[in-house]
C-alpha cells in the first residue's frame, strides 16, 4: 500500500487525488493532507481518510481543525518530513509549493507534481537535487503527463521537439478589442476544466501555458526554443512528442485530471478506472489553431523569460500572482497584468548565480515592484 501526503488537500487537484484514493482503498493511504484556509471541507476531509499528520496555513482556520486523532503540525516543511509517506503530492498554488518540494525531495519522497510554480521559480535547484537524492517526479499536469507517457516516460532520446496544447481559456478567438473591459467573472468561465480561480484567470491569458512552457524545460530536459504551443479548443489531445523522423505521438483522454494524478501515483503501472472510455466517433472534429501573441502578450512573456532562464521565470511569476491577485479583485483590467509583468521584469536586477535564497529575495523584490506598479 502506497502512502500518502497531499499538500493542498481541499483544492480542485487535492480532492481529485482524495477521489481517486477512495476509488482505491486496497492500494492507497493518505498519511499527511495540508489545507490553507478551507477548515470546513479539510475537517470532514480528515474525519474520512483519518491522517496521522496535517497541517492548516491559515492560524485563525488552524483554530477550528478538528483532529480526530491527528497530529497538528507547524508546517508543510514539517508535514512532507515526516518518516510517514513515500510520495507526496504537491497541490497547493504559487511559489509557496517550492520549499516544500525541497523537503520533500531532501526527506528521499516521490512528488507528484501540480504546483508549476516550483519549477518556474526553481527548476534548476529542483531538478539537480531530485537527482542527487534518486527522487522521482512525476507531473500531474495533463500536458506534462501526456508528454511523460509520449515519451516512454521521459526515456525516448530522439525527440526533436515538444508541442503543448491549450483549450485557449475563456476567451479564445477574441479580439483585443473585445477584451479591453473584460472583467475576472468573465474570465473564471473556462470552456473545459474546473480548476482554482488563479490556475483558470492564467489559463484566459494563456500565462498558464507560458508556465507550463517552462515547466517543460526542465521536465524533460528540452531547450525553450524546441517547445511550442498549439490551441486544442476540444482539449482531447493532451500534448504531443515529434521525434527526429517526424512523427508525431500524442496521448488522447476526456478532460480528467484523475487520469493523470491516478498515473503519477501508480507509475511504472497503469491499471483500471472508472472514467470513461475515448469515443472518437462522439468528439468527432479535433481542431488546431496558433495562438495569437498579440492579443495574449503573457504568453510571450513568458516564452522570453523561458529562453533567457534564470532569475527571469521568477520575477515574471511574482509579478503575475501580485497582477492575477488584483484582477480577481476588479482592482486593474485584463492588460494591466502584463503590463505589470513586462514593466517588474525590466526593474528587477538579475542575479547571476542561483541559490534558494536567491528565488526567495528576487521573488519578493519582483512582489513589491508590481505592488507599486498597482498603486501607480
Amino acid at each position: 500500500m502506497k502512502e500518502i501526503i497531499i499538500l493542498g488537500s481541499t483544492g480542485s487537484i487535492g480532492r481529485q487525488t482524495l477521489d481517486i484514493v477512495k476509488t482505491y482503498p486496497n492500494l492507497f493511504r493518505v498519511v499527511g493532507m495540508s489545507c490553507n484556509s478551507n477548515i470546513q471541507l479539510f475537517n470532514k476531509q480528515i474525519a474520512e481518510f483519518k491522517p496521522q499528520y496535517v497541517f492548516v496555513n491559515d492560524k485563525s482556520a488552524r483554530e477550528k481543525c478538528e483532529l480526530n486523532g491527528a497530529v497538528m503540525l507547524g508546517s508543510s516543511e514539517e508535514l512532507v518530513s515526516v518518516p510517514l509517506g513515500s510520495i507526496v503530492v504537491t497541490a497547493m498554488v504559487g511559489i509557496s509549493g517550492l520549499l516544500p518540494t525541497i523537503c520533500a525531495i531532501k526527506a528521499g519522497k516521490d512528488i507528484a507534481l501540480a504546483n508549476k510554480e516550483t519549477l518556474v521559480a526553481g527548476g534548476d535547484l529542483v531538478m539537480a537535487l531530485a537527482k542527487e537524492k534518486g527522487v522521482n517526479i512525476f507531473p500531474v499536469d495533463s500536458e506534462h503527463s501526456a508528454i511523460w507517457q509520449s515519451s516512454n516516460y521521459g526515456k525516448a532520446k530522439d525527440i526533436k521537439n515538444l508541442i503543448l496544447t491549450a483549450s485557449g481559456g475563456a476567451f479564445r478567438g477574441k479580439t483585443k478589442e473585445q477584451l479591453l473591459n473584460v472583467k475576472a467573472s468573465d474570465a473564471l468561465k473556462h470552456p473545459t476544466w474546473n480548476m482554482g480561480a488563479k490556475v483558470t484567470i492564467d489559463s484566459s491569458t494563456l500565462m498558464n501555458k507560458g508556465l507550463e512552457i517552462i515547466e517543460a524545460k526542465h521536465l524533460f530536459n528540452m531547450p525553450a526554443e524546441k517547445i511550442s504551443v498549439v490551441i486544442h479548443k476540444q482539449s482531447i489531445i493532451h500534448s504531443l512528442v515529434t521525434y527526429n523522423d517526424n512523427s508525431v505521438i500524442a496521448e488522447l483522454s476526456y478532460p480528467d485530471m484523475r487520469i493523470p494524478i491516478q498515473l503519477a501515483l501508480t507509475y511504472p503501472l497503469k491499471i483500471g478506472t472508472k472514467l470513461p472510455e475515448l469515443d472518437l466517433t462522439s468528439v468527432g472534429s479535433l481542431t488546431f489553431e496558433k495562438p495569437d501573441l498579440n492579443v495574449f502578450p503573457c504568453l510571450e512573456i513568458a516564452m522570453q523569460c523561458a529562453k533567457k532562464g534564470g532569475y527571469y521565470p521568477c520575477i515574471m511569476n511574482g509579478a503575475n500572482e501580485i497582477a492575477v491577485e488584483a484582477f480577481l479583485h476588479d482592482k486593474i483590467g485584463f492588460y494591466d497584468i502584463p503590463d505589470i509583468i513586462d514593466n517588474t521584469l525590466a526593474k528587477v536586477e538579475v542575479k547571476n548565480e542561483i541559490t534558494l535564497d536567491g528565488i526567495f529575495e528576487v521573488d519578493l523584490l519582483a512582489r513589491n515592484i508590481a505592488k507599486q506598479l498597482l498603486q501607480k
